[in-house]
């Protein structure tokens, strides 16, 4: 078997939904899904510590169970062993399944230290890459998952997502692998049926796009890509959005009682300021902007740069009639805005940046979620070169640390695939007390970034 340093690919095969369906499934993009055509996949693995993990018992147990529940689960989502395509005389791309489709699984194991790729510590972000798998994309087509199961002998193993980003967003992701997950606890019980709540909503007519804006999307793209015309895109992901992957990975994280004091030491210092509109303190808003200022803070340089960042707002209670929590697909919209470093870095910027979040998540709340959203990609596309720009993946709603398969909750959690993105990687705390904050950095600015981060958090 071929090796790739401490990799060595034990299996590679492809796994069909389970009991076999001759169903065929074809479900258009709604302009969420459009949105998100070439970007890259979301990429994230799931660390298992389980030290009884040897070759002979991983074999035997826990891959059996593994790859049977993930056909049970297939057999409920089918279009994650499908693919994207764009058909001729189609006008935009859909997600298809034919009896014929498969997910692509490869089995590895890891010479590699479990502990250290697990911890929160900094270290090269490269050092993930090789439990990821590869999503395959060309011009026509793009699978729609690849998996990869790595065990590291007498320590643990790991799952390596690869998810095709116009097919799914976080919250579906994350509700699919918690129905591998409870179907693989389920498989001594004869009755072995899909929760309501982690069984997939396909039907698409939820969505409404009275203002044709998966149309506006596809000519962003286009116009991005140099093309004349739409049908001429490519399904391949483009390397546009600024990530570093020769840069360091580190998780940081805030408790409870970190939040609570950052939250009212903002409350004291917009006392004094008086903000024109009250203040949406939750625990999302604080997060992100102690996390703005401190990133803003740690690249330094001129207060009048330009400063982008972004996050993404699920829309599916949002829409009028609300879409349910399982629906299955995109429904998130990017809330943007451009402001000074200077801002961020002033003795008042906790108030100001809490002010400028807390005005966006209402502006959706009282606009809608059309409002706007025909500037959205085209915003984001047109960044000025060099600019600062920081964007979010993932929730601290999804409960990551819920895919439990069986073997206990996950050590750690990773989004692997922001040092592509340049994201900030978001998840409540693996112990349930706080929030832990992914980042990708050069090492100059990882290091500035944890003093700030800390010092932060001691002064009064």
């Amino acid at each position: 078997m071929p090796s790739h340093g401490p990799l060595k690919i034990l299996e590679t095969c492809r796994l069909s939904p389970y009991p076999t369906s001759s169903t065929e499934l074809s479900l258009p993009l709604t302009f969420f899904d459009t949105f998100w055509l070439t970007f890259p996949p979301v990429e994230r693995l799931f660390f298992y510590q389980f030290s009884n993990s040897t070759l002979d018992h991983f074999n035997s147990v826990i891959l059996p169970k593994l790859k049977h529940s993930l056909s049970l689960a297939l057999f409920h989502y089918l279009p994650l062993a499908g693919k994207l395509t764009w058909p001729p005389n189609v006008s935009k791309p859909v997600i298809s399944y034919s009896p014929d489709d498969a997910v692509s699984l490869v089995v590895a194991e890891s010479s590699a230290d479990f502990k250290l790729l697990s911890s929160n510590d900094i270290r090269e972000s490269s050092e993930l890459r090789h439990l990821i798998p590869q999503l395959l994309t060309s011009d026509e087509r793009a699978s729609s998952m690849s998996l990869q199961i790595t065990l590291f002998p007498n320590q643990g193993f790991c799952i390596g997502t690869a998810m095709h980003h116009a097919v799914v967003d976080g919250n579906t992701a994350i509700t699919f692998m918690k129905s591998w997950a409870y179907l693989c606890k389920q498989l001594d019980k004869q009755d072995a049926s899909l929760l309501p709540e982690l069984t997939p909503f396909f039907d698409r007519t939820v969505v409404k796009d009275p203002n044709e804006l998966y149309m506006v999307y596809l000519k962003n793209y286009a116009y991005c890509m140099g093309v004349s015309e739409i049908n001429q895109l490519s399904l391949k992901v483009m390397e546009y959005l600024g990530g570093n992957r020769n840069s360091l990975r580190a998780t940081f994280k805030l408790s409870r009682e970190d939040i609570k004091n950052l939250r009212e030491k903002i409350i004291s210092k917009a006392e004094e300021l008086k903000p024109t509109k009250e203040l949406h303190l939750s625990t999302f808003v604080v997060t992100y902007a102690y996390i703005l200022i401190c990133l803003v803070k740690a690249r330094g340089g001129e207060g009048d740069r330009k400063v982008n960042f972004l996050f993404p707002a699920d829309c599916r209670n949002r829409l009028d009639p609300p879409a349910p929590a399982n629906y299955f697909g995109n429904c998130v919209v990017p809330r943007q805005a451009i402001m000074k470093a200077s801002d961020f870095m002033e003795a008042n910027g906790a108030v100001v940046i809490t002010e400028k979040i807390s005005n966006m998540t209402r502006e959706l709340d009282e606009k809608g979620v059309y409002e706007g959203a025909d500037k959205n990609l085209e915003k984001l596309m047109t960044l000025e070169r060099g600019i600062q720009s920081l964007s979010l993946a993932g929730s601290i709603r999804f409960n990551v640390y819920g895919v439990d398969f069986g073997w206990g909750r996950p050590e750690k959690v990773e989004v692997v695939s922001i040092d592509r993105t340049g994201a900030i990687a978001l998840a409540e705390s693996g112990n349930g007390d706080g929030i832990e904050i992914g980042v990708v950095l050069s090492q100059n600015e990882m290091e500035i970034f944890k003093s700030l981060f800390v010092s932060g958090l001691q002064n009064p």
